[in-house]
């Protein structure tokens, strides 16, 4: 369990409402659904910085990526003051026919640099294979914690389950539990994990397989959107904390909608402020009324 100060990403209930913005080349494929012209690195910086600006307010933490936002969004100020700042620590290559197919620490992330100009915290994904052995995982997840305390800055872990390079069966919920036990006990602050079947099983199979993540990994653990649907994601949320989750750190649920809407700004400003409100209730009730029980 860990010691470290998780205050700066929580919002005054305890639970952590967080918002993702460091998507990259995946976001420029969800812009470039809605565009004929090619979608250009300010193309990418300008959503970011404007979901950042918009959002920010009302989430208790942002993970912005150096590629195409972090530095910008430091130097424009974007970020409210209330919201902490999360530094995307992750140097992704395309490979194995995937787009983001090899995961390395980015070292052009200094965490010393950015401690010193306000992050809070550092994240790292981690793909996890069931055919690739475990100690290269196990090992880049302690440098990466190591990195982080060294600077003060909390670490945050992102393992995500994926199909094995030999095209053997795979079982993607398997592999979700099977990262957790495998990394969630390496000393990371903050766990985030996929929600399991997407969050579209019956909620007695969610909330279960929410349970064996729990008791898989060693400390707090937050979910991510990604492959939920937005509709059913504030349900996915609320199960996932009944069976102890402490929140969320999401992006595409909150704003991958207003992309290619006729006014980005007012979509985000109305529409994903409004999502992004939902969600912080739902923690907020859970979170209280185990607290309120304990």
């Amino acid at each position: 369990m860990t010691s470290t100060d998780l205050s700066p990403l929580q919002r005054p209930s305890g639970a952590f409402a967080m918002l993702a913005v460091d998507q990259r080349e995946a976001m420029r494929n969800m812009i470039a659904e809605h565009q004929d012209a090619p979608v250009t690195d300010q193309d990418l910086q300008d959503f970011k910085l404007q979901a950042a600006r918009i959002l920010t307010p009302y989430a208790s933490g942002v993970l912005i990526d150096r590629q195409f936002a972090l530095d910008q969004a430091i130097e424009d100020d974007v970020v409210d003051p209330g919201c902490g700042l999360i530094a995307s620590a992750d140097h992704f290559e395309s490979a194995h026919g995937e787009l983001v197919g090899e995961v390395t620490i980015d070292r052009l992330v200094d965490p010393h640099k950015y401690a010193a100009l306000g992050a809070k915290a550092l994240k790292l994904l981690v793909l996890y294979r069931p055919d690739e052995p475990a100690d290269d995982r196990v090992a880049m997840v302690r440098v990466f914690v190591e990195i982080c305390r060294s600077a003060g800055l909390i670490s945050i872990i992102e393992p995500v389950s994926r199909k094995p390079l030999s095209g053997d069966d795979f079982d993607w919920n398997a592999g979700i539990l099977a990262a957790a036990k495998e990394l969630g006990s390496l000393g990371a602050d903050l766990y985030k994990a996929e929600v399991p079947f997407h969050g579209q099983a019956p909620e007695a199979e969610v909330r279960a397989a929410c349970a064996d993540l729990t008791r898989a990994i060693d400390g707090p653990w937050v979910v991510l959107s990604s492959g939920v649907p937005e509709d059913v994601f504030p349900d996915a949320v609320r199960w996932a904390c009944l069976e102890g989750a402490s929140g969320f750190l999401s992006g595409r649920a909150v704003w991958a909608s207003c992309i290619g809407a006729p006014d980005v700004v007012e979509s985000l400003s109305t529409d994903a402020v409004q999502r992004l409100q939902r969600l912080c209730a739902v923690v907020d009730d859970v979170v209280s009324t185990q607290k309120t029980s304990a």
